[in-house]
């Protein structure tokens, strides 16, 4: 099977890929292990940022405003250049998604309503209700099947076929027949989303959302960059860590203590209060808790009920859905009881802002890409922005590339690499091994959830270095896997868990290193931004015993670092 361009991810930045990469005139295939519209993009709530100047409170913003709050949100690690391209870019694709049926939320003039969100200096967070992601989500799935762009649901990419450091397609399997199928391409797209899975215990993502994503071309030579940096977003619901958006907040909502205090005023001016970047305001909830001022030393409350029914219905109607559904209160009449959660990898497939990787023809694009635009923090409202800006970007380019090539595929590398998935797939079906996989994924979540969250220390991210190397010689040791044929879920979640242990590891290893206070990277030890030392990208190449370590220049712009207030 060949196509021109072969896109891997259903979610926002793939389809946006494909739909960008069949107008430039190739043959697309964009595969996917779910059907697009369960991916991950489509749980975002809260919007998506654009200098539109919409709101009455927004007139003066540009897209260098929004470039400069992007890049004092990422703590100045953002590559300058990348981002002022995602902002400029910004207006044009919301008038695009507009154009394509996206049904936003209006102000009474029939302009596009937009919603303050942390750290940004005008409200130009575009909105469809709290399920602005989902919205997005399915106009990109409309365009994709007006456009007749051939979707492979239910493959799962196990491998990438490469040789002499060029990409020549990918290995999937078949979860419908069982089978492995090798599917060439000129081009190979990445956008398989965050990795959020590696703290599965506490987090906002799906369980579609693994560290395999990054692993596999990991795994195939390509460098990973910055990640460390681990977002936690303040408001996880109590107890099953779905996302409570920021536009609760951003519509007005409070962060109260057990003393009814609104503590945000401890922690950064009462003019931004609970708008402050998402870093500061899960450090803030966090430290409340840690120093008894939480409720059952848990959680804080998300308290709308000031807002009334009428908004509550208007704006946040998902979110009154989520709370009743899963903790059985009704925010109109109740505060929500919210913790952080881990919610977004910052870090990713080490690319530039065409997603060009050290891997000939092999690109990324979203949330596992680092292009870097987000940095050390990523502000609200701007994934939703990353994905659709460099899918499209990334989509054309490759595109482009991919254009002058012959159609043909290297057959010989396709099926070395399928040769060595099928090897793998029967040795994990007659292993001799007794350890659990399943346990080993929980017992990782555990050791990244408590030792690489939102305060970290040096002896605890020794620790978890250290366990999560034991975890991989145990993992070599499972137990066999059930043939079932057709959908084999064991042998999806298990590849998972192998991805997520060397992606965690990277985590840790890199937050290890890194012995300065940056963004969403808390050191205890080191509690203050070093410039001199740590104004750089962390890069990882892959290696059996760990990931090797080098680093790389942030690329300036017109904004000199300077000292992040609020």
């Amino acid at each position: 099977m060949f196509y021109d361009v072969v896109v891997v991810g259903g979610g926002l930045a793939g389809m946006r890929a494909a739909i960008a990469a069949h107008d430039a005139g190739v043959k697309v295939g964009l595969i996917s292990k779910i059907h697009p519209v369960r991916s991950h993009s489509g749980a975002a709530q809260g919007g998506v940022n654009a200098a539109l100047g919409n709101h009455p409170e927004g007139h003066d913003d540009s897209p260098d405003r929004h470039a400069y709050d992007t890049i004092k949100g990422s703590d100045f690690l953002a590559d300058q250049d990348a981002v002022e391209i995602m902002t400029a870019a910004a207006p044009g694709i919301i008038i695009e998604m507009e154009h394509w049926g996206c049904p936003f939320s209006r102000f009474e003039d029939g302009s596009i309503a937009q919603r303050p969100f942390g750290g940004a200096g005008f409200p130009r967070t575009c909105y469809g209700a709290d399920r602005t992601g989902l919205y997005l989500l399915h106009t990109l799935y409309e365009q994709v099947v007006k456009r007749g762009i051939g979707v492979l649901y239910e493959r799962f990419v196990t491998r990438l076929a490469v040789r002499d450091e060029r990409c020549a397609g990918v290995v999937v399997m078949n979860l419908h027949s069982g089978e492995f199928e090798t599917i060439a391409g000129n081009a190979v797209i990445f956008a398989t989303g965050g990795s959020g899975r590696i703290y599965s215990t506490n987090t906002t993502n799906a369980h579609a959302s693994t560290g395999l994503g990054v692993a596999i071309p990991y795994w195939a030579g390509v460098p990973l960059k910055d990640m460390e940096f681990i977002q936690f977003h303040p408001t996880g619901l109590d107890g099953s860590s779905i996302l409570m958006t920021e536009g609760c907040r951003g519509e007005g909502g409070y962060l109260i203590n057990n003393s009814g205090e609104r503590f945000m005023k401890n922690y950064v001016s009462e003019k931004v209060m609970e708008l402050a970047p998402r870093d500061i305001v899960a450090r803030s909830i966090r430290t409340e808790i840690n120093e008894g001022r939480g409720f059952e030393d848990r959680y804080v409350h998300l308290d709308l009920r000031h807002l009334g029914a009428e908004r509550i219905m208007e704006r946040l109607p998902g979110i009154r859905e989520i709370c009743l559904k899963f903790r059985n209160i009704d925010p109109i009449k109740e505060p929500i009881p919210i913790q952080p959660a881990m919610h977004y990898t910052m870090g990713g497939i080490d690319c530039d802002k065409d997603g060009v990787t050290a891997c000939e023809g092999f690109y990324a694009a979203g949330e596992c890409a680092c292009v870097s635009v987000h940095g050390a923090n990523r502000l609200g409202g701007n994934s939703l922005l990353e994905t659709i800006v460099f899918g499209a970007r990334v989509g054309k380019y490759a595109a482009e590339k991919a254009k002058g090539e012959a159609q043909t595929g290297d057959s010989d590398t396709l099926n070395r690499a399928k040769k060595v998935e099928e090897d793998r797939y029967r040795q994990l079906r007659t292993s001799d091994g007794r350890e659990n996989p399943y346990e080993i994924k929980d017992e990782l979540s555990a050791i990244m959830v408590d030792k690489a969250g939102i305060f970290r220390n040096e002896t605890d991210m020794r620790k978890a270095v250290d366990e999560i190397a034991v975890l991989k010689d145990r993992f070599r040791k499972i137990r066999p896997i059930p043939d079932t044929g057709k959908f084999n879920y064991d042998f999806l979640w298990v590849t998972e868990i192998a991805g997520n242990l060397d992606t965690a590891l990277t985590v840790a290893a890199g937050a290890l290193n890194r012995t300065e206070s940056r963004g969403a990277h808390f050191h205890l030890g080191f509690p203050k931004r070093l410039d001199e030392q740590w104004l750089k990208h962390t890069l990882y190449a892959y290696s059996p015993e760990g990931p090797q370590i080098s680093y790389a220049k942030v690329n300036p712009g017109k904004y000199p670092p300077e000292e992040r207030k609020y």
